[in-house]
């Protein structure tokens, strides 16, 4: 409950909460005092004030359109509407309110501001450079008192240009401007953040993550209160809200920033803390540029919610342009493909407003395979075809460039041909999969070999064609031959090579009757798995759990079960370390081939070794009643029962199966 105010005691209460930063307080005395006295010029001025404060725009527009109502002579809150209408992305509105005002010399070069943000906002460069423009030449012939002589006048202007400049891609000329308009008006976060998003641009990081760093610590050193890094911590703290104070702090646009850098260098446990560093809030007070990086970088551990949070900022507007195409891509990679084309046809107007054609293409490409595999496949060489050619010419101009000693142009090409390259992998990886899920490992092949001379020092690239080499099972020196430089760039920590890529290579020496090369690295992997057990006991590793268990899968699939269902036996011990989902997943593979060439009579096994199978399968019910034995598609309608979604429940149905076949009882 709040306290009572004494009478006559309600405009002191008002500023003493106003100026001890209490805008929400403010704000509801002011509500009930305006409801109860009818309105007022002082209240309701009161009122859109905290609301501006607290980032309530619309409620703030709402307040000063009944003080323009009550005093229409006041041309101050009009221009305050207008304002408050921008800010809550109500630009239509906005650019109504402002047009009077144009008439008054008093407010002409505000109003002119106004509107280039607001066409600024509504994607309008050219509309609002000339706002700018307008702006500028009003003040020089002395649109307000002093403003020709005013520097701070024309560091507005450079700012504004400066943001014109940056939507236009020119990133070096838009962070000249804003370091000229800092000179002039000190130190400012906003600039700061400017810089720092100019120089993110050009993937310039390490000046980038600079400038963040002054303005994170500039934060923390003035604004205590917003509890910085509190949350990260793992301390349970209140939200600081949406005030103006935090807005000008332009805390949130850094951490921001810094995780969208961090995710770039592939660093998605500091990109993750960047997100919970920043000031708390609660999730509906969330900016929708957090909202979508939350979404985005806690996507492969809460997808559901990524997806919601996703689908709901579609629907909002203003929304990060990045979330259009951000959720295609992601419904393409968990193969909701139907989605994704509902998303496309139900907002055409996005597709030519926010996709490239680059992106749009690929797409298209992408959700037609699912019905029209080889039209996807003359859409994707068609692109293909098109970024080769630019591949090739800016080859030719890196060449030019360096002949000429031209340092900048040799930057300039290569920077642009690492672009086109980044486009040109994901088209080629597309092609090959849809031969990939035909099984015709020969014609990925092919794929892969035509672009080899764009493509041999990208290890993403070699990794596939190492795999499609394996998957052909007659190339298994030349599969080793693209794992091993993968295996031995990492060899110091090997745990960060994948586990079946360190599978495949193991296989690949055994079947090439390099035995001792397959023990060695496995030897290499139970020393890696030891040392990080020392330094974390409780992290579960499966490195060599898996390569164990590709093994014993190639014995079963050979015939000799008898080795292999030890090996995968074996593989999975201590139980409450290394059973988990994946590893349950190719543990009960080889069990079920066990048990269907059992009960077709093809294959007999030793009572020893089906008593062990029986101990092993009590084992996984022991230990998988809190393990999933599928990781269900985040979207799906209808849920497995939990009770029959486990490894004990699966486990338990193994042995009745093996039970039945063998005619022993439990």
């Amino acid at each position: 409950m709040e306290a009572a105010v004494a009478e006559g005691q309600y405009t002191a209460a008002v500023y003493g909460l106003i100026r001890a930063g209490r805008c929400a307080e403010a704000a509801a005395l002011l509500s009930r005092e305006l409801q109860r006295g009818g309105r007022s010029r002082g209240g309701l001025s009161l009122l859109g004030y905290c609301h501006y404060q607290l980032q309530d725009f619309a409620a703030a527009a709402e307040c000063y359109e009944q003080l323009s109502a009550l005093h229409p002579e006041l041309d101050a809150y009009r221009l305050y509407r207008a304002q408050a209408l921008h800010k809550a992305g109500l630009y239509g509105e906005a650019l109504r309110a402002a047009g009077p005002l144009l008439e008054r010399p008093a407010y002409q070069g505000r109003v002119l501001r106004l509107q280039a943000a607001v066409r600024y906002a509504q994607g309008d460069l050219a509309a609002a450079e000339s706002l700018v423009e307008e702006a500028l030449a009003a003040a020089a012939e002395g649109g307000g008192p002093g403003a020709a002589q005013d520097p701070s006048e024309r560091a507005d202007a450079e700012v504004n240009l400066g943001c014109l400049l940056y939507r236009q891609g020119r990133h070096e000329e838009a962070g000249v401007k804003f370091a000229g308009a800092m000179q002039v008006l000190g130190c400012c976060p906003e600039l700061s953040y400017n810089m720092a998003l100019c120089c993110y641009a050009a993937k310039q990081y390490a000046p980038a993550l600079k400038h963040i760093s002054d303005i994170i610590e500039r934060g923390i050193h003035q604004h205590p209160e917003l509890s910085v890094g509190m949350s990260t911590e793992g301390i349970d703290v209140r939200s600081v809200g949406n005030t103006l104070l935090l807005h000008r702090t332009a805390l949130v646009e850094a951490f921001n920033l810094k995780a969208a850098i961090e995710y770039q260098l592939h660093n998605l446990k500091a990109a993750q803390e960047a997100l919970t560093d920043m000031p708390p809030r609660a999730e509906e007070e969330l900016d929708p540029v957090t909202l979508h990086n939350q979404a985005l970088m806690n996507m492969d551990s809460q997808p559901t919610e990524g997806f919601e949070k996703l689908q709901f900022l579609l629907l909002q507007n203003p929304f990060p342009p990045e979330t259009f195409g951000n959720l295609l891509l992601l419904y393409c990679k968990h193969q909701y493909y139907d989605l994704a084309a509902d998303v496309l046809a139900e907002n055409a107007h996005l597709t030519y407003k926010l996709l490239t054609p680059y992106l749009y293409n690929f797409l298209d490409a992408i959700i037609t395979c699912q019905t029209a595999p080889e039209e996807a496949f003359h859409k994707l060489d068609d692109s293909a075809g098109m970024l080769t050619e630019q591949l090739r010419k800016l080859t030719k101009q890196v060449q030019e460039a360096r002949q000429n000693w031209d340092d900048e142009a040799v930057k300039k090409a290569v920077n642009e041909y690492d672009e086109t390259l980044d486009k040109y992998i994901p088209v080629l990886m597309a092609q090959a999969k849809i031969y990939w899920d035909m099984k015709n490992y020969t014609m990925v092949e092919k794929i892969f070999r035509k672009s080899v001379e764009f493509c041999n020092e990208y290890e993403v690239w070699k990794l596939n064609v190492a795999h499609v080499l394996f998957m052909q099972e007659n190339k298994y020196k030349e599969a080793i031959s693209f794992y091993e430089p993968i295996v031995k760039k990492h060899y110091d920590n090997i745990l960060h090579v994948s586990a079946i890529v360190l599978a495949n290579l193991c296989v690949s020496y055994i079947l090439t009757s390099q035995n001792e090369d397959a023990e060695e690295l496995m030897r290499k992997i139970e020393k890696g798995e030891e040392q990080l057990s020392y330094g974390d006991p409780e992290k579960n590793t499966y490195h060599l759990c898996i390569v164990n268990l590709v093994i014993g899968t190639l014995y079963c699939v050979k015939g000799n079960y008898d080795f292999g269902i030890s090996r995968v036996i074996k593989s999975l011990e201590p139980y409450n370390k290394k059973l988990s989902t994946d590893t349950w997943y190719y543990a009960k593979r080889c069990f079920l081939s066990l048990l269907e060439n059992m009960s077709k009579h093809m294959i007999m096994l030793r009572d020893s070794v089906i008593q062990e199978c029986i101990q092993f399968l009590k084992q996984c019910e022991l230990y998988g009643r809190n393990i999933p034995a599928v990781i269900e598609q985040p979207l799906e309608d209808k849920r497995m029962h939990s009770g029959k979604n486990t490894v004990t429940y699966e486990a338990r149905l193994l042995r009745a199966l093996m039970y039945k076949i063998v005619g022993w009882t439990p």
